[in-house]
């Protein structure tokens, strides 16, 4: 590992601790080094705060600040060029003087794009792109794919029986409750999970028949914003049992500006509906093979059990061809 790998391998450690508080920025680490000794670090904490690169910079002690104009930033997403909800960093770093800057990966929001670097390159600050990359791309990777491919990065999560059931058959709520197959352990990772998503959807069956919470109370971390996917759509005004009911939508391109669009239809009492950067799918075998069907999905994970049901409903059927894309297997 040579020391550009080094530093910005801390860069990643750092930027993780903002992995349930700054989304829907990125998360971003970076640290200052001068002649192999690290002067400053800081991480991005939260959404609207200050940028890694300034909490980096104003870690450094006094004494220290004159080395600034001598050293090293390395931060693992390239500094914003923009007036956003705080100064662009790019601008920091250039009244700096820093001597040196390495990036681990472009951003490729179209507010940055390559200007940062530029910036940077214009104050005289020799630039390096691309330590680490891939691990730099993966940790924002619901980042980079929202900005990118211009629609959410899709998660898919089920439980299964060990004979490949994902519940036994009901016609409505009458009929008891779904199986239950997560152990504790299993079911505080799958809030873990919802933690870490902007959006969580269900099918409208699976919404009727279980009235899934879909929230965080198993883990630290905002509960994600309810959705379900349904083609019988409502106009009816809420009542006050009704506070907590999710959006509707009437289709999956209502997720997707890069498919076809169509107007999401919502609730008339929802406010403006706008895609989320990372969707956690969760509900009903219908629902996640619609989303297999279409290829419109990033990440899966299914867990197994050692329950057999020997009939019920099927669980969804994966593509062989995984396209390099994860899938985790768990076992409860």
């Amino acid at each position: 590992m040579t020391s550009d790998e080094k530093y910005m391998s801390r860069c990643l450690q750092l930027a993780r601790h903002g992995e349930l508080t700054t989304a829907p920025n990125p998360m971003v680490g970076a640290v200052i080094v001068h002649d192999g000794r690290i002067i400053g670090e800081g991480w991005h904490r939260r959404y609207g705060g200050p940028h890694a690169e300034v909490n980096a910079v104003r870690s450094v002690r006094p004494e220290d600040e004159h080395l600034l104009s001598q050293s090293t930033i390395y931060v693992s997403l390239e500094p914003c060029s923009h007036w956003g909800k705080t100064p662009p960093c790019a601008e920091l770093l250039a009244e700096k003087g820093f001597r040196r800057v390495v990036v681990g990966c472009l951003d490729p929001n179209e507010k940055v794009a390559g200007r940062g670097i530029r910036r940077l390159q214009e104050a005289g600050i020799e630039v390096v792109v691309g330590v680490l990359e891939a691990e730099c791309r993966w940790l924002n990777r619901k980042f980079m794919t929202f900005h990118s491919l211009h629609r959410p990065y899709i998660t898919l999560k089920w439980a299964q029986s060990a004979d490949g059931f994902i519940d036994r058959r009901r016609k409505n709520a009458d009929d008891g409750e779904p199986v239950h197959f997560s152990s504790p352990w299993t079911q505080m990772l799958v809030h873990r999970l919802r933690a870490t998503h902007e959006a969580i959807l269900v099918g409208r069956r699976t919404w009727e028949l279980d009235h899934p919470s879909l929230t965080t109370r198993l883990w630290p971390g905002k509960s994600p914003k309810r959705l379900v996917l349904t083609t019988k759509m409502e106009d009816e005004k809420p009542t006050a049992e009704d506070a907590m009911r999710p959006t509707l939508i009437s289709h999956l391109s209502s997720l997707s500006p890069a498919l076809p669009t169509s107007c999401p239809a919502e609730h008339s009492q929802s406010p403006l509906f706008v895609p989320p950067q990372s969707l956690l799918v969760e509900g009903g075998a219908q629902t996640l093979q619609s989303f297999i069907d279409a290829d419109l999905w990033d990440e899966v994970y299914i867990e197994r059990t050692d329950i057999v049901l020997g009939d019920g409903i099927k669980a969804p059927e994966m593509k062989t061809d995984l396209k390099g894309r994860p899938m985790h297997v768990n076992f409860a």
